[in-house]
Parts: C-alpha cells; structure tokens; sequence
C-alpha cells in the first residue's frame, strides 16, 4: 500500500493556527510532498539541514530543467532561462544590490516610514470603524517605501497590487490571467527603466541602470529587469501580508498585546516571533535541484536529479533549535529563524523589512490603545492559491 505524498504548501486550518501538518515532521530530515502542479519534491525539515543547503552549491536554483518539478501548472513562478541564478554570477549581481540595503542606509528611511506611517494612520483614524487593515494601513505602508527606495513615481503605485497578485498566483488564477498579470508588470517595468536611463534620478533603479550601461559584463538587460521585479516584490508585498497578518496575530492575543503595552522594548522580540511563526510565503520560493548527491542529518540521501524545497516554517518549528516551537513567545532571546533564508540567498530585503515592522507594529498599537479585531481572529480569510498566505482582510476598530 503506498500513502500519497501530502501537497503544499500546508493548509492553515484554523487560520490563525500554525498548519498542523508541520508537527511531527522533524523525525526525518526530509519528506516527499505534492505540489500545486501535481508534481514532486523533496521537503527538507530540520534546522541544520535546511540552514546548510541554503549555502551547499549542490543545491542549483536553476529549475529551468526538463526534469525539475513545476510549482504550478499555470505559472512558471521563479524559472527564468535568461538569468543565472547560481554562483559566481548570482553572487556578483547580489552585491551590487547588498549595496542599497545597508543598515545605515535603511536606518536612514526609519523617519520616512515614520512619517509616512504617520500619515496613514491619520487617514485612518478619520475614516470608517470597521477599518480594513490590509486596505488602510498595511499595504499602502511598505509600497510607499520601496517606491521611494526604488524610485517610481507615487501616481504609478496603483499599478502594482492587481500585477503583483496574479504574478504571484500558483493556482489562484488560469495561464491567461497569469500571463496578462506578467505582461502588465513587465511592461511598466520596462518602460519605467527607460524612462529612468534617459532621467535618471538618486534612486536603486537609476543605480542598476548605471551599472548596467556602464559594464555590460556586470549586469546584463535581462537581470536589470528581473532584479527590478524582484526587489519591487520581494519589497513590498511580503512586509505588506506580514504587517496585516503579524497585527491580526497579535490582536487575537490580547495577553500579548497588554505585554508590549507594559513594555514597548519588547516590540523587535514580538516582531522577530511573529516572522518565525507566521511566516508569510510558503517555501515554494526555495526550489532547487540538486546536481549531485547530498548526504543530510538523518543519514539519508538526497540524489541527484532530485527536486528539494527548503522549509524555512519547519526549520522555524523545530523542537531542537526552538524550545515550545509551536507556541508564541514575545520574549524569546535566541530567535535565529530562517524567514529571511541564509547564507549566499539570504534576503536582501532584511533589514527594511525588520524596520518597517517594527515601526508599523509600535506606531498602530500606541495610536488605538483600544485597537482589537471586529470579527473573531478563527474567521480571518487566509490567501488561498498564491504564493503569500497571510489574511486577505483584517477589519478592526477601536
């Protein structure tokens, strides 16, 4: 008798528990799942695994192969025949990016955010009880960032929510909405860059292009674009469902809450909790393909040819890193998740994303002392069919 390999990514029900099919996995290094194409993979689940394979060259994330598994049936999510995803070359195009994302450079922002999440919360605070958190706060707050970081124009935001979804759609949305989602973001882009080399401005966008134009051997047309698109999304709408979500989490625990409240130097701790325990996009973004055999922990083998997902939720979970891994603890010292990845592929992005929510996360709960959810946290709607799973509507009032 064979058992199905179960598909993931894991369903989160009830929404606000961590998907229970994550407990229990840590007794193998490793576990067959289904993919949202049908296909197969390999899930590696222990911390030391999964933080070693994000720098082992074994692993290429080249899944542009004939024989590597799809994430999805209707969206080549993350397969680019243009781009060289692995080292040398990934390493020298990510430097140049690093670059923009030091720690000075992002602590710099800090009084823009603020600013900007100042503002926001003005408009809310005069607006309609129930509020819709995501609509009114939550999103608005990291694409103006990243667009000021970037350099795209404010009138141009609006472009960007509808794009960025159905970009992201595993099995949300058919091949043609996929594609003319694609095509739309592509296309801005595109003319964007242009328009950017003619007028450039003190922006990432206008640094890249620099590059580019300047050492062709650097930066080639088509990793401009994808790291133009990368940074765009990766900046915006991963902080934006964690900002909903995180907030959504918190309010669900009031004990919690009333913890920051008694003590706001708790608010970097309660964030770095909620990135370990809600992390927002599954760990489809991790595919690789393993070029040759690797040995894991456990004493099994992944083979060559194989496809692997690195769990960055199980590797948050697991009971030998993280004591009560299942259970939110704002306190928790050595808090060392893999939500940004490791190594070589470690997020870029970090830093702004640790800032913003921060920010976010003290600023909402000084402003509405009395902020909670308007309807039970068992009844938040969670993203179904995308790459990103936080809750697709968090209404509060206060």
């Amino acid at each position: 008798m064979t058992t199905e390999a179960p598909r993931y990514p894991f369903a989160w029900e009830p929404p606000m528990q961590v998907p229970q099919a994550l407990q229990g996995l840590h007794d193998k290094s490793a576990v067959q799942v289904t993919l949202p194409s049908g296909d197969k993979a390999l899930l590696v689940t222990r911390y030391r695994d999964v933080r070693s394979l994000f720098a082992d060259h074994r692993l290429s994330r080249n899944i542009a192969r004939p024989d590597a598994a799809r994430i999805s049936a209707d969206n080549d999510l993350f397969t680019n025949p243009h781009i060289d995803p692995d080292p040398p070359k990934h390493t020298q195009v990510r430097s140049l990016v690093t670059r923009a994302f030091t720690a000075r450079r992002i602590e710099g922002l800090r009084p823009v955010a603020q600013e900007i999440t100042d503002e926001l919360l003005d408009a809310m605070e005069a607006g309609p009880r129930p509020a819709e958190l995501n609509e009114a706060f939550a999103f608005p707050l990291p694409i103006r960032v990243i667009c000021k970081l970037l350099g795209i124009p404010p009138e141009d935001r609006s472009h960007f929510r509808a794009s960025v979804d159905g970009f992201l759609s595993v099995s949300k949305l058919p091949p043609d909405e996929v594609a003319k989602a694609r095509g739309d973001l592509f296309r801005y882009l595109a003319e964007l860059i242009e328009s950017k080399r003619s007028t450039p401005g003190d922006d990432l966008i206008s640094a890249l292009i620099k590059v580019r134009d300047e050492d062709d051997n650097r930066l080639n047309e088509h990793e401009l674009h994808f790291w133009v698109t990368g940074l765009l999304i990766a900046g915006y709408v991963t902080t934006a469902s964690q900002i909903g979500t995180g907030t959504a989490v918190l309010l669900h625990h009031p004990e919690l809450v009333k913890e920051i409240r008694d003590d706001w130097s708790l608010v970097p701790s309660a964030v770095e909790e909620l990135l370990r325990t809600q992390i927002m996009g599954s760990s489809v973004g991790t595919l690789r393909y393993a070029i040759d055999d690797i040995p894991l922990t456990d004493g099994s083998v992944i083979t060559k040819g194989t496809s692997v997902l690195l769990s960055e939720e199980a590797a948050n979970m697991d009971p030998e890193v993280f004591d009560r891994p299942f259970e939110i603890d704002i306190r928790r010292t050595e808090n060392h998740h893999m939500t940004f990845g490791a190594g070589l592929h470690y997020c870029v992005g970090a830093a702004l994303a640790r800032m913003e929510l921060q920010v976010a996360t003290e600023s909402l709960l000084r402003r509405f002392p009395d902020l909670r959810l308007a309807v039970p946290g068992d009844q938040l709607p969670r993203a179904l069919g995308g790459f990103m799973e936080g809750f697709t509507e968090v209404p509060v009032e206060w």
